[in-house]
This record gives structure tokens, C-alpha cells and sequence, in this order.
């Protein structure tokens, strides 16, 4: 299980495929007993199913594959749709397949949560160039994630995580619905640290791969009580090249935010 700390590992910000294996089921099965979640994707598909749902004809076997695990393996009734993999599954789920070239592409999936994202824009894309936006990702890990990606074998899901701060606790961000980046003046019961759990699995009949993604907000105020958190977050945050921090929408607080959880921690 992924701590706080965890996020946060010795040295400074860079980019790094660390990868935890466990079983697909602790992931991708039901873990809100409360249905909310569930209630909150059938709300965005039903208002926007084009934003939040697609499939293109080349994600159709990969749907049907992930339809018949989720039926024998995770306890889901079957489905066979894209929407109804978005409304009966907690996380985002995208489907990915390598072409004739062997670069994955995303063939469709559900997409309820996106942070900052449209899935619209990148449906049959390859992952260099859904990867591109994100300053520095492909130089440093294009090559390793393709290699990883091919060489995935079925039965286990791979773990790992992503982070960012936000200023809603909304789940929704898409954005098309502009909500608004951090912003000074700065108040850390109104910001929160916005985690990606991430898992892929593969596909073995299709050779395609299951991205899962489910998101995580904990209150900064919260979050920087740990003293080993606040430190390595922190130091996350100062570290960080420039152009990462104008695109996770920090370039505008930065500063502030670290002397902030400095103060706060009682650095």
C-alpha cells in the first residue's frame, strides 16, 4: 500500500518508472461501498458521454477482453460498452493496443476524472505523443515505458503513482470545465494534493493493455502535519524544473506554497 511519504522518495524531483507488482483485483475491484463514485461517473456520462466515453473500432476486442475479466475475476456483472465500463467500474479505464509499428495507441475507455486531460483529443494517439505534453516525460522514459509496455505479462498489475496540487476537490477536471489553478493568496485548508493511482495489466488475448486510474485528494493542511511528508514534499516542490511546475499550474505559488508548508511543518 502506497503512503504519503512514498511519493516524495530521496533526491531531487526527477522522472522515474517505479512500478509495485499485486493483484489486478485489489485494483480494478470494488472498494466504495458507499456507491458515490459509481453515482458520480453515471452522472458525467449521462450529461457528456463523448467527453467522458469512446471506443474506437480497434478498442472493440480490447472492451470485450477487459468485459470478460471483470465478469470471471473482479465479482462485475458483464458489460459491453464503454459506457458501462465507465459506470459500473470505480476507475478510469483506458484500453491500450500497439499498431502495426508496435507503439501503443489509446483505442478508447472511460475517462470520468481526468486531471487536466481531454480524452477526445487523445483517442488513437501513441503514447509519445499523449506522453508530450508533459515536459521532459518522453526523454527521460519514452524508451522504458515502451519496453515495459511490450514486455507485459498477464495475471499481475503494475503499480505506481502521480501527483499534483489543485485547488478543488473536485474529481472532475476536465478541462473543458476551466476550473481554476492554484492561486495566491494561499491557503492550505483550500488546496489539495491530488494523487493518481495508476495500474496496467495486460490483455493477453488481444495483447493490448488495461490502464486504470483512480483518484485520491487529501487536504493540504492534512498533509503536511507528517513531518517526513512536508520534507519531501517540499524539497519535491523546489526541485522541480520550471517548466514542470508551469505545467502542473504551480509556477504562480510556488514559492509561496513552500515557504507556506516550511512554516506550517515548523522547518
Amino acid at each position: 500500500m502506497t503512503t504519503l511519504a512514498d511519493l516524495f522518495p530521496a533526491g531531487d524531483y526527477r522522472f522515474h518508472l517505479t512500478l509495485r507488482r499485486g493483484a489486478p483485483r485489489d485494483f480494478f475491484g470494488a472498494q466504495d461501498p458507499s456507491g458515490r463514485i459509481l453515482a458520480e461517473r453515471a452522472r458525467w456520462i449521462a450529461e457528456n458521454p463523448a467527453r467522458h466515453v469512446a471506443l474506437l473500432p480497434a478498442g472493440e476486442a480490447l472492451l470485450a477482453e477487459v468485459a470478460d475479466i471483470a465478469a470471471a475475476e473482479w465479482g462485475y456483472g458483464r458489460f459491453s460498452t464503454a459506457a458501462e465500463l465507465g459506470e459500473r467500474l470505480e476507475p478510469d479505464m483506458l484500453l491500450l493496443s500497439p499498431d502495426a509499428t508496435g507503439a501503443f495507441r489509446l483505442q478508447g475507455g472511460a475517462l470520468c476524472f481526468p486531471t487536466g486531460w481531454a480524452l477526445e483529443d487523445k483517442l488513437g494517439q501513441s503514447m509519445d505523443f499523449i506522453h508530450g505534453a508533459v515536459p521532459g516525460l518522453n526523454a527521460a522514459l519514452a524508451s522504458p515505458i515502451h519496453q515495459f509496455l511490450s514486455r507485459l505479462k498477464p495475471g499481475v498489475a503494475f503499480f505506481r503513482d502521480n501527483w499534483g496540487v489543485v485547488a478543488s476537490d473536485e474529481l472532475n477536471l476536465h478541462p473543458a470545465r476551466q476550473i481554476a489553478a492554484p492561486s495566491l493568496p494561499l491557503d492550505l485548508e483550500h488546496l489539495w494534493l491530488r494523487v493518481e493511482h495508476q495500474a496496467l495489466l495486460a490483455l493477453p488475448h488481444t495483447k493490448g493493455v488495461l490502464f486504470g486510474i483512480r483518484i485520491a485528494l487529501h487536504r493540504l493542511d492534512e498533509v503536511v502535519r507528517d513531518p517526513t511528508v512536508a520534507a519531501g514534499f517540499r524539497h519535491a516542490l523546489a526541485t522541480m524544473p520550471p517548466e514542470m511546475a508551469v505545467y502542473k499550474r504551480l509556477d504562480g505559488i510556488r514559492e509561496k506554497l513552500i515557504e507556506c508548508v516550511s512554516n506550517r511543518a515548523g522547518f
